[in-house]
């Protein structure tokens, strides 16, 4: 008689004690993480994408339903303009696939907020969205746009098969409207490892980009953020099937840098779900962590001065963003 064996996922309590973040914090001389001044507000407004991409922490994709509406955007309109945020950093999904999009970023440009839109550039391609590059260009808006990879076999293993072409092409078209040329149109590109191993250096990735991207294809960027997988979503799922769940946290651990700990990015940011509702990062969001001192609550609940010097909600996917030279949305910490 055979004997079949089943592999039980770890219960995520199980996995918090074993990968203790809080623990690790507290060797370094850190009584957990508390936010400074609100500086960025980043807001999801949907699911629904053009892509499915295997290391994608939000299952965005093209069956996903969840979409934020005009009313729950006019509040976060309200509420950003009566805090004084300076900057939005709106997400998704492809964040362009939302109908009220444009309408969204167009209320935050006549407030003089800076926006950035996190941009997959295969959408660019999508029915409707034939001017989107010239749209971007007209109104100012800094893309930060995914191209896990300067070669084409391992961008469509990461993110499907032709993703990498329509990229080129795209970053082309950007390109032709003055992004990477223009200093008012900044266009930032993102880089993040094809599985269980952390980013190189991000200065010298960033030299052998341009240097491919040009040489290659014509293309110019101003700047490459280097982004750690975090064990979450997709990617967790991906790494617990496969076996490796516990060697890439062991990875992760073992290279925790306590001089990334200043500059997390939940320390002046929150994040905002599709409903409204409020999270100390974007990881937290996918995980439905609630903010540790205020609980399940949303945006126009409270206000940027009650979320100063409270406590952030943190687990063992925080690693993530501590490991080597730190991740944030906004590339390395140190």
């Amino acid at each position: 008689m055979s004997r079949i064996s089943i592999r039980i996922k770890p219960s995520e309590n199980a996995r918090n004690r074993q990968f203790s973040f809080g623990r690790t914090l507290k060797q370094h001389g850190y009584h957990g993480l508390k936010r400074n001044k609100l500086l960025d507000l980043q807001i999801n407004v949907g699911k629904l994408c053009n892509q499915a991409c295997t290391h994608c922490h939000v299952d965005a994709g093209p069956k996903r339903l969840e979409i934020m509406n005009w009313q729950t955007m006019s509040r976060i309109v309200e509420w950003a303009n009566e805090n004084k945020i300076v900057s939005v950093d709106i997400t998704g999904g492809a964040p362009e696939l939302n109908p009220d999009f444009r309408a969204f970023v167009l209320e935050f440009r006549k407030l003089g907020i800076h926006v950035i839109s996190r941009c997959n550039l295969t959408v660019l391609f999508e029915d409707g969205q034939h001017d989107l590059a010239d749209w971007y260009a007209a109104n100012h808006i800094q893309l930060v746009c995914s191209l896990p990879c300067y070669t084409q076999d391992n961008t469509d293993k990461q993110r499907g098969k032709g993703v990498f072409e329509k990229s080129i092409t795209a970053l082309q078209l950007l390109n032709g409207v003055g992004y990477g040329s223009d200093p008012d149109l900044q266009l930032d590109l993102v880089y993040n490892p094809g599985g269980a191993f952390l980013p190189p250096e991000q200065g010298q990735l960033e030299i052998d980009y341009k240097q491919r991207l040009f040489t290659d294809y014509g293309i110019i960027f101003n700047k490459l953020y280097a982004l750690a997988n975090l064990p979450v979503s997709r990617f967790e799922h991906s790494l617990t099937r496969d076996g490796e769940f516990n060697d890439y946290m062991q990875l992760l651990l073992e290279n925790f840098n306590p001089r990334t700990i200043e500059n997390v990015m939940c320390k002046s940011l929150i994040s905002v779900d599709w409903t409204g509702k409020v999270y100390d990062c974007d990881f937290n969001q996918m995980l439905e962590l609630p903010l540790a001192d205020k609980g399940p609550v949303h945006l126009w609940e409270i206000s940027a001065q009650a979320l100063y010097n409270q406590k952030i909600a943190t687990r063992y996917h925080c690693f993530g963003c501590t490991a080597g030279s730190g991740s944030s949305c906004g590339g390395a910490l140190s």
